[in-house]
């Protein structure tokens, strides 16, 4: 399975031709093409799956299940394999993904062309296409820098988004015809044929290796970072809640829609691959359109608009229309999920710096496909006991209920400068420190009346979280029992080389704001800041076995 380079979702394409600018970049053109073929293909697949499993089976808990199975793995997967894209080869781990995926649609394939296959094996080979999907997202998402340069990067993200939503327009009604008129294995043979594709395209490309530095992180350490940097910045923590809310509810159109196109609309394979097209064309247009409406609307208004239109749709569905409407209902509701998933997935790569990119990016995704795939299974449930109508406006319902009030929990603007500082001084040493010696504890002193003693410790306080985002893992501030105006701040680091990471991700500004306490603090004129820097001692073996610090006696 591919996807588009920049995630679940990008910026727009922008209307003037520099926007098609990184198409002249060769690699970065091959890879495009092939990426949209690859797309192509799992909707095709994916297309062919959803309705021989309703032909299979009348339950809507059923049906809803392959779309679970096939977000659940990206959700437990997504953040390990967000660290694996940051510390492997990108260009072998996406053909040797590639390769896997290729075989789960493969064996679709054969059990198609042979009369075997079942829903147990359906539901089984799109979770293992999940995993496929969990592991190539990040790593997708991570080469695009490396493409094209620095300048045109948003050219080529919004250029990714406008080729996925051409082959969500293209994939969905391409493969219900081919199931319709040629039958389930040639609809499969056609996605192992796009994998072809873009296995040759990646073995085509010469990467650069990375450099290998004595600060590169290594699986665990990088995995504990990225946790403790969302678990400490509040930004990412309104992205995710936001995400979460919408997408819970939204999910009901996604599991529900083969359901909707065989019974209440009395379709069959090809139209359901109409109504998933309509998708695709509504999100190319919404995508064009949306520069012209964030010129007048905030994130928080767009995100409450696709969810009124998402309710709108689900409502309109739960009655039966006409099969016109019904295409011109998905039409709408495509381009309403685009400025969903651009204007959430936008902001969260705002707030995110560099270095944690991939990793934040990740947590994102697992929000995205936990509530997708939570929302799938509990709306399956729902349609089971009280019917595809009764779900569909239950569901509409919620969204507008959830849209109203998750308005009041503004989504941060983004428009901090996160790139690295790099204004934190050397740390003073009498000897080099290997790198994996730790914990390290750093002491910073300042010097602060008391009549501003309250201003400070709100600065000080806003500026803990930057220590929890950037590495520190402990933090205190505390007074000295003899002298009140004397302040300690400490916090604490895996290890020396956590610290000097730490020392290259202050990002400019955290610098703004450090400068509010600088003017505190206490520099005793050794060039280093006043900041003092501890690496914790193994105690000696004869008093490791003396709990009680008695070992002297």
């Amino acid at each position: 399975m591919t996807h588009d380079l920049d995630g679940p979702a990008a910026a727009p394409a922008k209307a003037a031709s520099g926007g098609f600018a990184p198409l002249r970049h060769q690699v970065f053109l091959v890879l495009w093409v092939a990426t949209v073929l690859g797309n192509t293909g799992v909707f095709v697949r994916d297309v062919a799956s959803a309705w021989i499993v309703a032909e299979l089976t009348n339950s809507p808990a059923t049906v809803a299940l392959v779309q679970a199975a096939g977000f659940l793995p990206i959700f437990f997967l997504a953040i390990p394999a967000g660290v694996l894209s940051d510390i492997v080869d990108r260009r072998k781990l996406l053909i040797a993904i590639q390769v896997f995926l290729a075989g789960v649609s493969f064996t679709l394939m054969l059990l198609a062309a042979t009369g075997t296959i079942t829903v147990t094996a359906i539901v089984t080979l799109t979770f293992l296409g999940g995993v496929g999907a969990a592991l190539m997202s990040p790593t997708w998402q991570s080469i695009v820098p490396e493409l094209v340069p620095r300048a045109e990067l948003k050219n080529a993200v919004a250029l990714n988004s406008l080729g996925f939503n051409i082959a969500r327009a293209i994939g969905p009604a391409l493969g219900g015809v081919m199931l319709a008129a040629l039958g389930a294995s040639v609809t499969y043979g056609t996605d192992v044929a796009t994998y072809l594709v873009v296995i040759a395209a990646l073995v085509w490309w010469r990467r650069n290796p990375d450099a290998d530095t004595a600060l590169a992180e290594r699986f665990t350490g990088a995995f504990r970072a990225g946790l403790r940097y969302a678990r400490a910045s509040r930004d990412l923590h309104v992205v995710l809640l936001r995400a979460a809310l919408f997408f819970a509810f939204a999910s009901n159109i996604w599991a529900l829609l083969p359901l909707v196109a065989r019974n209440l609309l009395g379709g069959g394979a090809g139209f359901y691959g109409l109504l998933l097209g309509a998708v695709g064309a509504g999100a190319v247009v919404g995508a064009v359109l949306l520069p012209r409406l964030r010129q007048r609307f905030d994130s928080d208004a767009l995100l409450l608009g696709a969810a009124l239109i998402a309710a709108v749709v689900m409502a309109g569905l739960s009655f039966g229309p006409p099969r016109w409407l019904a295409v011109l209902l998905l039409l709408v509701l495509g381009g309403g999920w685009i400025a969903a998933l651009t204007t959430l997935n936008g902001v969260a790569q705002a707030i995110l710096p560099n270095w944690v990119r991939g990793r934040g990016l990740a947590i994102y995704l697992t929000v995205f496909n936990g509530a997708m795939a939570a929302g799938s299974l509990a709306w399956g449930a729902v349609a089971h006991w009280a019917g595809v109508p009764a779900a569909l406006q239950i569901g509409g319902a919620g969204l507008v209920l959830v849209g109203l009030v998750a308005a009041r929990i503004r989504l941060p603007a983004g428009e901090a400068d996160l790139t690295p500082s790099n204004h934190w001084p050397e740390p003073l040493l009498a000897e080099p420190v290997e790198n994996d010696r730790g914990p390290v504890k750093i002491v910073v002193e300042y010097r602060v009346p008391l009549a501003e003693r309250p201003a400070f410790l709100a600065a000080l306080y806003g500026f803990c979280e930057q220590r929890r985002r950037d590495g520190a893992y402990a933090w205190w501030v505390a007074e000295d029992a003899a002298d009140p105006e004397r302040i300690v701040e400490w916090f604490m680091v895996e290890s020396w080389a956590e610290h000097l990471r730490q020392h290259r991700r202050v990002s400019k500004a955290d610098a703004t704001l450090q400068a509010e306490l600088d003017r505190f603090r206490h520099d005793p004129g050794d060039g280093h800041g006043g900041a003092e820097h501890f690496l914790v001692l193994d105690p000696p073996r004869s008093a490791k076995g003396d709990p009680e610090g008695q070992s002297g006696k």
